[in-house]
């Protein structure tokens, strides 16, 4: 299945070159993204496996000028190796993920610019899911793909950082403007929600929230986009400091890295 999603413009600048966002959803639950320009320069993020993404760019009639990994984990960059080489185009991602980032050849770090024609992102290292992970942030079109450090409700799992590490991350992407659109990694806002709605049962943006994700998955469409703002409403690992969310944890716990590791360690076995 392939959504197309039409970005609001938000300058002058976006009405000369506005983009479309086109979600190709790949093995089990993830989203690999192409990101294209109304001059038709594109990028790939996250080639999860090869042959939606091929598909869809064959059905777009689009040739990818890169593709930009948010961090090495298979299940993200399993097309890295075949579209780089059928395309013959360079693969993005964090310095620290030389040797196990599949074809890695623009190695970048924090502020860095990606530029492919029209496309062009501020990367933002963000590390706590792994070490090397790395959100997009496209400024002039409001919009950042966070891979697998923020979703829908929810963030990663710990497996390479650290809960301070995973907290600055998620408070650097919280300070983003509000209405800029988030794009995850993964199809989790159903099951992050109904986690949400536990620790906050009379938050009614919580309710609304679910509502929306249930008639677009009974659509069978993807719960995509949603915004800063939205997270911050919803998303138990930016509300740290909610009254219920600290009542659900009782004890010593004062700092947000405290708070954050037990939520963590809650939705972990949350089933």
């Amino acid at each position: 299945m392939i959504a197309r999603v039409a970005l609001d413009n938000a300058s002058s600048q976006d009405n000369e070159f506005p983009m479309r966002v086109i979600p190709v959803e790949c093995l089990r639950d993830n989203y690999a993204f192409i990101v294209v320009s109304n001059s038709g320069d594109a990028v790939v993020v996250d080639a999860c496996e090869t042959d939606p993404i091929r598909r869809a760019l064959e059905r777009e009639r689009i040739r990818p000028s890169a593709i930009w990994s948010t961090h090495h984990h298979a299940d993200h960059v399993g097309g890295n190796l075949d579209l780089s080489l059928e395309y013959s185009i360079p693969v993005v991602g964090h310095r620290s993920d030389e040797g196990r980032l599949p074809e890695l050849s623009h190695p970048v770090d924090d502020g860095d610019i990606v530029r492919s024609g029209d496309v062009q992102a501020r990367c933002l290292h963000v590390p706590g899911h792994t070490l090397g992970a790395v959100a997009y942030y496209l400024e002039d079109y409001s919009l950042v793909f966070t891979g697998d450090t923020l979703f829908s409700a929810g963030c990663g799992r710990l497996f390479e950082g650290t809960p301070e590490l995973m907290c600055r991350s998620l408070a650097r992407l919280a300070s983003l403007p509000g209405r800029v659109n988030v794009y995850f990694g993964h199809e989790y806002t159903e099951d992050n929600l109904r986690f949400a709605a536990v620790l906050e049962p009379e938050n009614p943006d919580v309710a609304a929230a679910q509502s929306r994700a249930s008639r677009l998955r009974a659509r069978g469409e993807p719960t995509l986009a949603t915004t800063l703002d939205d997270e911050l409403r919803t998303n138990p690992f930016l509300r740290l400091n909610s009254p219920a969310i600290r009542r659900a944890f009782p004890g010593s716990m004062a700092s947000p890295e405290e708070v954050f590791a037990a939520v963590r360690s809650a939705k972990d076995r949350f089933r």
